[in-house]
């Protein structure tokens, strides 16, 4: 397939540049899985949309304050993007979840070092050699190399905790096609956010509120929760003109033994499962067995799911709308099918949703 199948017009006007006053009064488009009939509902309405015994499955990742603003050593401003922890000694990926709260190696000179890969702007600027420098000196780096995709692995110095330091100086990393200043960072973290190592939010959960989840109990409805930390592999551009040739970038999730239980029962019971997100479906899919069920997991997916693959564990998706030929709108067709998905994005711009990470949601079953 080509990625130009996945193309859509999409009026600049429809990217949402803010959240709504109120979560959930965003727009929910509601699609059938099979028949790709819509009916236009609003997000508040899931509750009394879902039936009794639907075991909805969340990511709980929170973002971190990844977004670094420093100087180099030659007096030019930098900005560096923290995507994932690499482990000093072996230089192999480190799981974000456990690294963000470690302390770090700690040198002779009592100077915590971690290493991470970033994105880096102005790239061509920041070589290999670089010194940088954040905030008032507290926290320096040295960029080590550079990665195969034109990433910089970085070292970092601080002479205490490196997560600290980072809730001090760093910001909340926004999409690129948001323009507008957010004047809450916690409208882009889900209200049940709680595992930090998130370079993005898993946007389809910031329609939610602690209102919605308990009476989403009320009714019946089934709620757990799975860690997948985003990383901006997922929103990277798909480059190559066959999608089966484009790879996708890893990333770390965990599936406790509650969720896992909580999945499995439903599964036997003939319930249905709905990802709240494409980070959860992918967690899901990639654990799945072919009946189905999912096993308790630590570890990393780089599963990219487009036209044509089988569905294993998911019988329902909510997410946002996503970005013209990205690897989220292909995933949507996945399970959808294309035609489906291209017709209901069609009809969400010829009725105005708003779009990507602050947009409205849908919801396909």
């Amino acid at each position: 397939m080509y990625k130009s199948e996945f193309n859509f017009e999409l009026p600049e006007n429809l990217i949402a540049q803010k959240p709504l006053m109120s979560r959930e009064q965003s727009r929910l488009l509601c699609m059938g899985r099979y028949t790709g009939a819509l009916e236009h509902c609003c997000f508040f309405e899931l509750p009394k949309i879902l039936r009794k015994g639907d075991c909805l499955v969340l990511n709980d990742s929170r973002v971190m304050p990844a977004r670094l603003l420093g100087v180099r050593d030659t007096g030019g401003s930098v900005e560096v993007l923290l995507l994932h922890e690499v482990d000093n000694n072996s230089g192999e990926y480190r799981a974000t979840v456990g690294a963000y709260r470690d302390e770090g190696i700690v040198s002779a000179g009592g100077a915590a070092k971690k290493t991470w890969e970033c994105l880096v702007k102005p790239g061509r600027k920041v070589k290999p050699d670089t010194r940088l420098v954040f905030g008032d000196g507290e926290l320096t780096a040295t960029v080590k190399s550079e990665t195969a995709d034109g990433n910089r692995l970085i070292e970092f110095n601080c002479d205490r905790e490196f997560r600290e330091v980072l809730e001090k100086l760093g910001t909340m990393p926004l999409p690129p096609y948001i323009h507008e200043e957010l004047k809450d960072a916690e409208r882009y973290q889900t209200v049940y956010s709680r595992e930090v190592g998130s370079a993005a939010a898993p946007t389809a959960g910031l329609h939610f509120t602690q209102q919605i989840l308990d009476k989403l109990s009320l009714e019946g409805i089934d709620i757990c929760f799975m860690t997948l930390h985003v990383g901006l592999g997922t929103f990277r551009p798909v480059k190559t003109e066959k999608i089966e040739d484009h790879l996708m970038h890893s990333e770390y999730f965990t599936i406790p033994e509650e969720t896992a239980n909580k999945v499995n029962h439903a599964k036997e019971n003939g319930s249905r499962i709905i990802a709240i997100g494409t980070t959860s479906c992918r967690a899901l899919e990639s654990v799945a067995d072919e009946a189905g069920r999912i096993s308790v997991y630590s570890g990393q997916t780089d599963i990219f799911i487009y036209p044509g693959y089988k569905f294993k564990c998911i019988d329902g998706l909510l997410t946002n709308f996503h970005l013209p030929e990205s690897t989220l709108i292909m995933l949507v067709s996945a399970f959808a099918g294309k035609d489906n998905t291209m017709r209901a994005y069609e009809e969400a711009v010829r009725m105005e949703y708003r779009f990507f990470s602050f947009g409205d949601a849908m919801l396909i079953s």
